[in-house]
């Protein structure tokens, strides 16, 4: 029987959608779901802030009457016009191993993106950098982390088969955490603050959610990542709902902030004790128990893993040394709080100035995650 794709439209489809991973990876051991409510929020065009700067459409592929696949198609007008390309995104693609399943998503996204002018694709994107992106192609013998998701080894086969190719990829790496914070980095931390008049600063949730502060850091998020791939630049809007989902749900233990004299931002670390196991525990839902899940991991009882989502140093205070005040900050917290390893954020594998920031520490690959796309 031949594959039927569908455009989302009903709230039961809307649901097959957010429901569809629970499914496939029903039997996966390393797959870490997200949370319900976080996914229903970002792919409800009423309540996703980037809606105003983007146009998109979500797909169900269907054979002999059940969901075997899904994908969203985005056309980001932000990145589109700062990286003077017409490029269309596919995301949140999930499908059975079956060429005629990924070939009948690919083309949906294909002909939305023809339609609105598009000239190129690319993906697994989101809409932002802040959503999940990239298919997983080496290491798929390890648990998921929360933030960074997996996908079976044949994603990146079909997309190579339906004339895709690599476009952009990103390295995961796991840290050891040591017993004792290295003396050349603490040593490194006091001159760097002596001699650049910085500080530590530790930012209340109030600051961060009522106080403008979340604003601010998503500033110098925006002027570190800009140069990279295909970054979008988050208008004020679109960083509010990150923060309001996502900043004020952490331990701002986890949120280390460097600034100057003058209280200007220079530098921040962005971390949480890993939800991956409390999120495959609770199957990405909060209720009945799932809350109690993610909330004891994150202030009473974490795992023993740590996930570093990002860290940035202002571009003005780059080869300074500043990050050593934030990995000794990193490093301490970790072993006051049994931490035994921490997991990187995606880093670019062309952005050697970030990867060698971590030479000398002990640390193994651990997933290589690919952008693949071609013109259509």
């Amino acid at each position: 029987m031949s594959v039927i794709v569908k455009t989302v439209e009903s709230r039961k489809e809307f649901k097959d959608f957010i429901r569809f991973p629970l499914t496939l990876y029903k039997d996966c051991p390393y797959y870490v779901p997200n949370l319900y409510l976080d996914e229903a929020k970002m792919l409800d065009p009423r309540r996703n802030a980037m809606d105003r700067y983007s146009l998109s459409r979500k797909f169900l592929a269907y054979k002999e009457g059940r969901v075997v696949g899904r994908v969203a198609a985005i056309i980001n007008h932000l990145a589109n016009e700062k990286w003077d390309h017409r490029e269309v995104r596919f995301g949140w693609i999930d499908f059975i191993d079956d060429p005629e399943v990924s070939r009948a998503l690919i083309d949906a996204v294909t002909d939305f993106g023809k339609a609105h002018g598009m000239t190129t694709i690319a993906g697994p994107l989101g809409f932002t950098d802040f959503d999940n992106e990239g298919c997983v192609v080496e290491g798929f013998d390890e648990i998921s982390s929360f933030v960074l998701k997996y996908n079976y080894p044949y994603y990146g086969k079909h997309f190579e088969a339906l004339g895709m190719s690599k476009l952009n990829d990103w390295l995961e790496f796991r840290f050891t955490v040591p017993d004792t914070v290295p003396e050349k980095i603490a040593r490194a931390s006091t001159l760097v603050a002596q001699r650049n008049n910085l500080h530590l600063r530790k930012v209340s949730k109030r600051e961060i959610t009522r106080g403008g502060y979340g604003r601010r850091l998503f500033d110098l998020v925006n002027r570190c990542y800009a140069p990279l791939y295909d970054f979008t630049v988050m208008p004020d809007d679109v960083a509010d709902q990150y923060i309001d989902s996502f900043l004020s749900l952490l331990d701002m233990r986890y949120l280390p902030v460097v600034e100057d004299a003058e209280g200007n931002v220079v530098a921040m670390a962005l971390m949480m004790p890993s939800l991956a196991r409390a999120a495959r525990k609770c199957r990405g839902y909060l209720f009945p128990l799932g809350w109690w899940y993610i909330l004891k991991t994150l202030y009473i009882k974490p795992d023993e893993g740590l996930e570093l989502m990002l860290i940035a140093v202002d571009p003005a205070y780059r080869n300074r040394g500043v990050h050593a005040m934030l990995f000794d900050n990193v490093i301490r917290l970790a072993i006051e709080n049994g931490f035994k390893w921490a997991d990187s954020n995606a880093e670019m594998e062309t952005n050697t100035s970030v990867q060698n920031l971590f030479n000398g520490f002990d640390r193994e690959l651990m997933r290589r995650r690919r952008v693949f796309g071609k013109e259509i």
